[in-house]
């Protein structure tokens, strides 16, 4: 069976590689596209792919007159709740590739997915060195209660933190709260200087020419410490595989699942 897929963002960084990469699938395709900028176009044209002979439009609600199973996000936060809630009202599965949803977005998003008896796969990252990151944070946390974490991007990036620190602070938080000696409250000089709380932990973010996106989270013991790290790279091809995995996968879901570790069966 073909899974017939709704592509918002699909000119863009991540969007594009996932795009050719489906070009060589033979159970995934492309039946439409979202991209304001190049909208009215064909995306083989766009991306120089001749097997992508989708039509791009303008708004999700145009592309999803073409009926999908799934619709995958890689747009802006300010509009991927949107996108999100629509493709659910319209009877689509969605995996979100965008960062910067907030928890009530996660809530509601939920609500929504459960009502319409679909799925939602939000990952902060797809590549899979940063659900092995994970995992590994998630049993750290369970012996060693003091971490932090810092996220790093390029300057340009508007959201922070990213969606992988605050995934990774989430998932951590259902662990617990990490331990603080000093509560913030009595600290002395700027609290702003250490980090903001994210779902129970001091988080970061770094916006500096030079980095593509990396996440660092340090765990602190009495003269020891440990740190897990990871580090991008300069395209997107490391995220494809995840994605490809979420979007054959995001069908057996219900309702609103965090990590592509929910189906990697880790």
């Amino acid at each position: 069976m073909t899974i017939k897929l709704c592509l918002a963002g699909a000119t863009g960084w991540a969007g594009s590689e996932l795009a050719r990469s489906i070009a060589s699938t033979k159970d995934i395709s492309l039946v439409s596209t979202v991209s304001r900028t190049h909208s009215g176009k064909i995306l083989g044209d766009v991306l120089a792919e001749s097997r992508l002979t989708c039509g791009i439009y303008a708004s999700v609600e145009e592309a999803l007159t073409n009926p999908c199973d799934v619709l995958v996000d890689y747009t802006k936060p300010d509009i991927a709740r949107h996108n999100i809630l629509t493709g659910l009202n319209r009877g689509a599965h969605v995996v979100v590739g965008t960062s910067g949803l907030t928890e009530e977005d996660f809530a509601e998003i939920d609500a929504v997915a459960r009502r319409q008896n679909r799925g939602v796969l939000a990952c902060g990252n797809f590549a899979l060195t940063v659900v092995l990151m994970q995992r590994f944070a998630e049993i750290a946390a369970k012996y060693i209660p003091h971490r932090e974490i810092i996220d790093y991007a390029h300057d340009t990036k508007v959201d922070a933190p990213s969606g992988t620190a605050r995934e990774l602070a989430f998932r951590l938080s259902r662990i617990g709260d990490a331990a603080v000696t000093v509560p913030l409250d009595d600290m002395v000089g700027p609290k702003d200087t250490r980090g903001a709380t994210v779902s129970g932990t001091q988080v970061h973010a770094i916006r500096l020419p030079g980095y593509v996106l990396s996440t660092e989270i340090i765990f602190g013991m009495s003269d020891q410490k440990l740190i897990i790290r990871h580090e991008s790279g300069s395209s997107a091809r490391p995220y494809v595989d995840g994605a490809l995995l979420a979007i054959r996968n995001v069908s057996s879901l219900v309702g609103l699942h965090r990590g592509l570790d929910t189906v990697m069966g880790l």
